[in-house]
C-alpha cells in the first residue's frame, strides 16, 4: 500500500487517516483485544508517531490485497522491529491493520509509551 506507507514516512496523519476504512480493525501487538474503527486506529496511529524515534520501512511484501510492512524503529532508548500487516478492501482502503514487533524488551517499552498515551488517544478519537 504505497499511498500508506509514504504517508507514514511523512508523519501525515490526515493521509493515513484516509487510507482507513470507516470499520477497520486494529490488532496491537500489546493488546489482548482489537480496537474497532476509524476514529480510534487513527488516534492510535498518531499516538504511534509520538513514541517511534528513527522509524524506517524497510521493505513491502504484497500479495493481491494482503500487505506487509516491516519496519525498524526505537522506543525508549530499545531498537524495535516490526511488521505491518495491512488487508484492503474492495476500494482500496485499510480494513484490517495487525502489527507485531520484537524483541520482547522493545515490546514492553512499547508497550509503557503507548500506555502513557491512551489518555490522549482516547480523547482525540472521541473528537473524531
Amino acid at each position: 500500500m504505497k499511498a500508506f506507507r509514504a504517508a507514514v514516512e511523512a508523519r501525515d496523519t490526515d493521509a493515513m487517516e484516509a487510507c482507513l476504512a470507516d470499520n477497520v480493525v486494529f490488532t496491537s501487538p500489546v493488546a489482548f483485544a482489537p480496537y474497532p474503527g476509524k476514529p480510534l486506529t487513527a488516534a492510535i496511529l498518531r499516538g504511534v508517531l509520538r513514541v517511534f524515534e528513527n522509524f524506517r520501512y524497510e521493505r513491502e511484501i504484497v500479495d493481491g490485497r494482503n500487505h506487509a510492512l516491516v519496519f525498524r524503529a526505537e522506543v525508549g532508548g530499545k531498537e524495535i522491529q516490526g511488521c505491518d500487516f495491512l488487508h484492503l478492501d474492495a476500494d482500496g482502503l485499510i480494513d484490517e491493520f495487525t502489527v507485531m514487533v520484537r524483541p520482547l524488551s522493545a515490546a514492553q517499552a512499547l508497550s509503557e509509551a503507548m500506555g502513557a498515551q491512551f489518555e490522549q488517544i482516547k480523547a482525540e478519537a472521541q473528537m473524531a
